[in-house]
């Protein structure tokens, strides 16, 4: 039996492939190896993973997880999973690898990931042949949920939200500025507190106007800082993944259109696409 999983910094989704082909799907948290220990990997695995899953059956497992873009992130996640999948040979990748693997499969092109983070780069066909470091979610992440998330926090500490609006996440989530800076500056995990507001910026419908402008610099300036510092970005096709990336892909083509390119596939997440790839295009390799 093989496990595959995306990790992303807030959630993995995982696929179980049984010795007859039968497929299990399951999510557990996300790790990326910049804001969690090994030991914190170690535990949420073994309390989080199903119950029925004999663990000791496994031969293989092939995890693509973000923040796992340098060797030594990968060996410090590899020794954490090591130590739950006792029996299994344990391949660790970048989850940027697997987001290009998903949707271009073997064909060269653009992929990027709009989900709690930002990446991006261009893809050969086999692998990452360049990428424009995203800043992480302090110095950039441009066009994520936590920029998004950060972007809606500065206003609503500044005073600048639309009063309807400041009501509403006032009534939603029952926090004072001084909670906001706590959260952020004083407690782990601020990428994934920032994150979640994007939800709100999705469910809100008391000022349309705010919340998709909102979005759409956000967009704008991912596209501005990232997007378009490839050499020829224009003659590739725009390929997603990612929460925020399907949800506000309304938004989402715009932008793409008006930086002249044309959209290709925008997906939730890659799991599915990237079951087919180890299954069926190229086993066993990270």
């Amino acid at each position: 039996m093989k496990l595959i999983a995306d990790g992303g910094s807030t959630k993995t989704n995982w696929c179980l492939v049984t010795d007859d082909g039968k497929k299990v799907y399951f999510n557990t948290e996300g790790y990326n190896p910049y804001f969690v220990s090994p030991q914190y990997i170690i535990e949420s695995l073994r309390k989080n993973l199903p119950a029925d899953l004999e663990v000791e059956k496994l031969t293989e497992v092939n995890y693509y997880g973000a923040g796992c873009s340098t060797d030594e992130k990968r060996q410090l996640v590899h020794n954490a999973m090591s130590q739950v999948f006792v029996n299994a040979k344990v391949n660790i990748g970048h989850d940027l690898l697997a987001a290009a693997r998903a949707l271009l499969g073997r064909t060269e092109g653009f992929a990027a990931i709009l989900g709690t983070g930002t990446n991006t780069c261009i893809y050969d066909g086999k692998d990452v042949v360049n990428n424009i470091d995203s800043g992480a979610y302090i110095l950039g992440d441009e066009g994520s949920g936590c920029y998004i998330g950060k972007k809606l926090l500065v206003d609503y500490l500044r005073g600048y939200m639309p009063e309807a609006v400041r009501k509403n996440f006032w009534d939603t989530y029952q926090l004072t500025p001084d909670d906001v800076n706590e959260r952020v500056y004083s407690q782990p995990l601020a990428n994934r507190f920032c994150a979640q507001f994007s939800k709100f910026v999705y469910d809100n419908n008391v000022h349309l106007e705010y919340t998709r402008n909102l979005v759409k610099t956000s967009f704008e300036d991912f596209f501005k800082n990232l997007v378009t510092q490839y050499p020829d970005y224009q003659k590739y096709t725009f390929n997603c993944i990612g929460s925020v990336g399907y949800n506000f892909r309304n938004v989402l083509e715009e932008v793409v259109t008006e930086n002249g390119m044309t959209i290709g596939t925008i997906i939730r997440s890659p799991i599915d696409n990237l079951v087919k790839f180890h299954l069926e295009l190229e086993p066993s390799s990270i």
